[in-house]
């Protein structure tokens, strides 16, 4: 059979195409639950089936992979699942614009007609972000894929709700709600953004009803006062207290309202008095039903003002209101003032419209009974990682509202309630039902709204594995091991899968959740598509190579701390990708077809103990990385120890061995550079498997090795602690240092790298010496020098270069090596040269008119320019005086 060769280039596109291929139709991640194996399980974030692969979710996809690769090779049964959100108001809109371009609504179409066109834009344009995740390498078991609007997703939406109905916890009831006027829908708390804006504190006199005087309210919107139903002043505000029991007239209404008293008003807020609008303001709603105030709402749901308010202003927009009400306020004398203030603004998430609280009868969870369980579940059952978030996950449990779950819309899990047009009874079942479960009548109709889609992805977790049917995947993988996920949806998604998971499981939901941080541009700032800053994952992918972005996230991603990315950064590491690749093929040149059969402990060399140390110390630190989540220090790790140790120092201090005549020499080096190499894919793989994997497939092999091509399949490393040689650290540390200090002399003094040098080295110690003569040929190779000298006796000459390495004093005689005079003359040249510049450079510096006229960027260039050459004047006056001290 042929021997396998590495291309002389490394061409990542190729090489991804094929093991994507390859682990997808060998199922190579599709695990069997009676498999043997502890099992370790996760479920991808769904993304939206709208969506497109952002730099966020390459780095969690990154996350996840590394996790599930890693456990695979620790002999766990790990399975991945991946999956798309139908994400209900999001793909209602894109199919709504296609709608509006051909020149009619979703009404034109009728329900049925709509729903049926959704789900073919999802079969036809949906989903390609789960194609992208493909491209980054992701794991997952693509057999078990989940959508959230699937049948049997759709089974366990039926089953949640009406048990939560049945427990009590789902409710209907008018209520406050949270309303976008652009996508007509209600909206839960955490699906507000909000924005601070600036607006102005309206003062406004309400007059008293008896005529004494007024007071004189402060509000941002003046617009709602038209449906105003009391003033509130705290009681124990000797300014106001007094006119408790009295009345106002409500301005350009004429209507009295009582003024009452509750120690939630601010005194020092505004004026101390607050109108009191339920109807407009969530506070004011909680007011309103403490006091049994009557609730007006002025506004339609298209954000207009209606019949409620007087007739003049009915059909105004809200900002139109705003106006007309204020010009009539100030023409009947009834404004005080009006005082610039930022306030913040509520915007829908989706559309970033202004959010209108609105009255409105919906369907509710009721949160706190589940709350209290989630709360204390971290970190009793579940860790957070980094652990600080678990503050923010408490803060927002304990003031947790009620979820208000009902959509507007019609893409989504329509809510499973029939009201009985006879008697009005309501019938909440799983299976759609015939006739009205309380009188038998078969007039029923089916609730129009449709659940929040976050209600669906609060069950991802077991829905995914089957729930509610008891499948071999819920017994043996859930609890899921790990949920790695963004800051931004601990509210939306996290405590709400650990609510319905401990109520409907008795069990979390996950066992730990690593929270990993924003992915920001180089400068730290949010990348977003009006700034220009965004860098495309996709994009980085076509140039570099999924393996490069994957190691460069990974490098990044300590735990807690925003990463600050740049296309630079992505191309250093491919770099790295084309260094392992080249150290691979200098490899395989040097390596028979059958790897020898020698024990590794018969190597002999410092090279040889020393790369088998470290392999050993950087398996146990990327098991102790790897389980604790410090998935830089992975990277930072790996590449410490293939660039630096593996490439820069063992392949150069083995040639001689394998270039040699030496035939057990060479035997045993070659066993020992294939068992690190093909380790370090290993190692390597659960952060960059595609190059990693094709490596794999064309080294050779022992007699005997029968371990399959798919590396994703191996086990980790064992531990060979035969091979732990602290000493040869020592040792090699002390070699490292005389190579580099002969190195540095030959730079600092711009010694050419032809010119034969030799070297004395006074040691400090006789095990020193021992040891640099045991290396006297590789320290002549490496720090390429003609002769070494060594001894505690050694003496230098005056004009020597000089450096101390752990108390060993290497010299490097510079007689007929250096001309000093010429040398000295040119430096002295080039200083004069770069001086006279410099000052040409400062004085336009100092120059204002310059500074204060000149493009920014021709300042900033001039002052790095400056900078530069003030570097370069220290470098040459440094090596100018290196040289005099050496003259003497």
């Amino acid at each position: 059979m042929a021997r396998k060769e590495l291309a002389k280039a490394y061409e990542p596109w190729d090489v991804e195409e094929k093991w994507e291929n390859h682990w997808e139709e060998n199922k190579t991640f599709t695990p069997d639950p009676d498999d043997p194996g502890d099992p370790y399980s996760i479920v991808i974030p769904p993304p939206n089936v709208t969506g497109v692969l952002h730099m966020g979710h390459a780095l969690n996809l990154t996350i996840m992979d590394i996790l599930c690769r890693f456990n695979r090779q620790q002999g766990k049964n790990v399975l991945w699942i991946p999956g798309m959100d139908h994400a209900g108001i999001a793909t209602q809109n894109v199919v709504e614009r296609q709608l509006k371009e051909e020149g009619f609504s979703r009404h034109d179409l009728g329900r049925e007609k709509f729903i049926e066109r959704v789900w073919n834009w999802k079969e036809e344009k949906g989903g390609h972000i789960l194609s992208q995740i493909r491209r980054i390498g992701a794991s997952v078991d693509w057999t078990r894929e989940c959508f959230t609007f699937d049948d049997q997703r759709a089974k366990a939406v039926r089953e949640v709700f009406v048990k939560l109905f049945e427990d009590g916890l789902i409710y209907k009831g008018d209520y406050l709600i949270n309303w976008c006027n652009r996508c007509h829908t209600a909206l839960a708390d955490d699906e507000v953004e909000h924005e601070d804006k600036p607006g102005a504190l309206h003062h406004i006199k309400y007059p008293l009803a008896d005529g004494s005087g007024h007071l004189v309210i402060a509000t941002t919107r003046p617009e709602t006062m038209l449906a105003d139903t009391a003033v509130f002043v705290n009681p124990e505000d000797d300014r106001f207290n007094h006119l408790i029991g009295k009345k106002v007239i409500l301005p350009l209404v004429g209507k009295e309202l009582p003024i009452m008293g509750d120690t939630y008003v601010d005194m020092e807020f505004g004026t101390g008095c607050l109108k009191v609008t339920p109807g407009h303001d969530f506070n004011d709603w909680e007011l309103g039903r403490k006091y049994d105030l009557e609730v007006i709402s002025v506004l339609t749901e298209d954000g207009m003002i209606n019949e409620n308010a007087p007739e003049k202003y009915q059909g105004m927009s809200v900002l139109e209101a705003r106006k007309a009400v204020m010009a009539d306020l100030e023409a009947e004398g009834l404004v005080v003032e009006v005082v610039d203030h930022d306030h913040s603004v509520g915007v829908c998430y989706r559309c970033k419209s202004v959010i209108e609280p609105h009255v409105s009868t919906q369907w509710f969870v009721s949160m706190k009974p589940l709350a209290e369980k989630a709360r204390a579940a971290i970190p009793a059952q579940t860790q957070i990682f980094p652990e600080h978030w678990t503050k923010t996950y408490y803060e927002w449990l304990d003031n947790i509202r009620d979820w208000c779950i009902s959509r507007q819309i019609w893409w989504g899990h329509r809510i499973p309630a029939w009201t009985c047009e006879e008697c009005g009874e309501l019938t909440v079942s799983i299976d759609d039902p015939t006739e009205c479960s309380s009188c038998g009548s078969k007039n029923i109709i089916q609730d129009e709204d449709v659940l929040d889609t976050w209600f669906s992805s609060a069950l991802w977790p077991f829905s995914t594995m089957g729930w509610p049917d008891e499948t071999a995947e819920l017994a043996k993988y859930y609890p899921t091991s790990c949920l790695v996920t963004g800051f931004d949806i601990l509210f939306f998604w996290v405590a709400r899968m650990m609510m319905m998971g401990l109520h409907f499981k008795q069990e979390v939901p996950f066992d730990h959740v690593y929270i990993h941080a924003l992915v920001r541009d180089e400068k730290g700032k949010k990348m977003s598509k009006s700034t220009g800053n965004v860098i495309d994952p996709l994009d980085m992918i076509e140039k570099y190579g999924a393996d490069a972005l994957r190691f460069t996230l990974a490098s990044f991603a300590a735990m807690g701390r925003d990463i600050k990315l740049s296309e630079q950064r992505i191309e250093g590491y491919k770099h790295f990708m084309n260094k392992i690749w080249n150290a691979t093929r200098f490899a395989m040149m040097n390596l028979p077809d059958e790897i020898p059969a020698v024990a590794l402990d018969e190597a002999e060399g410092l090279a040889n103990k020393w790369i088998l140390h470290r392999l050993e110390e950087v398996k146990k630190t990327i098991v102790e990385t790897t389980t604790e989540y410090r998935f830089n220090e992975i990277a930072q790790t790996l590449y410490k120890f293939i660039w630096s140790e593996f490439c820069d120092w063992y392949l150069e201090m083995i040639k001689p061995a394998l270039y040699g005549e030496d035939e057990a020499a060479k035997a045993a080096t070659q066993k020992v550079l294939w068992t690190v190499l093909s380790e370090i894919m290993v190692l390597l793989h659960p952060v960059t498997p595609f190059i990693t994997q094709e490596i794999w497939s064309v080294l050779p092999r022992p007699a005997g090795d029968d371990r399959p091509e798919d590396l994703a399949t191996l086990p980790f490393p064992e531990a060979r602690e035969d091979c732990a040689n602290p000493e040869s650290v020592k040792e090699m540390e002390l070699f490292m240092g005389v190579v580099s200090g002969i190195r540095n002399i030959r730079t600092e003094l711009l010694i050419e790298p032809a010119k034969k040098l030799n070297v004395l080295i006074k040691t400090a110690s006789d095990a020193d010496k021992a040891v640099l003569e045991a290396n006297m040929n590789l320290i002549q190779s490496l720090a390429r020098v003609e002769s070494v000298t060594i001894g505690p006796d050694v003496e230098a000459p005056k004009a020597s270069g000089a450096a101390v390495v752990q108390g060993n004093e290497i010299s490097v005689p510079l007689e007929g090596v250096v001309d000093f005079e010429s040398e000295l003359a040119r430096l002295d040249k080039n200083l004069t040269k770069l001086e006279k510049t410099m000052v040409g450079v400062s004085k336009k510096l100092a120059n204002p008119g310059f500074v204060n006229n000149a493009p920014e960027a021709v300042v900033a260039k001039e002052k790095e320019k400056l900078a530069e050459m003030e570097e370069e004047k220290t470098k040459l006056t440094q090596l100018k005086e290196r040289l005099e001290s050496v003259m003497g």
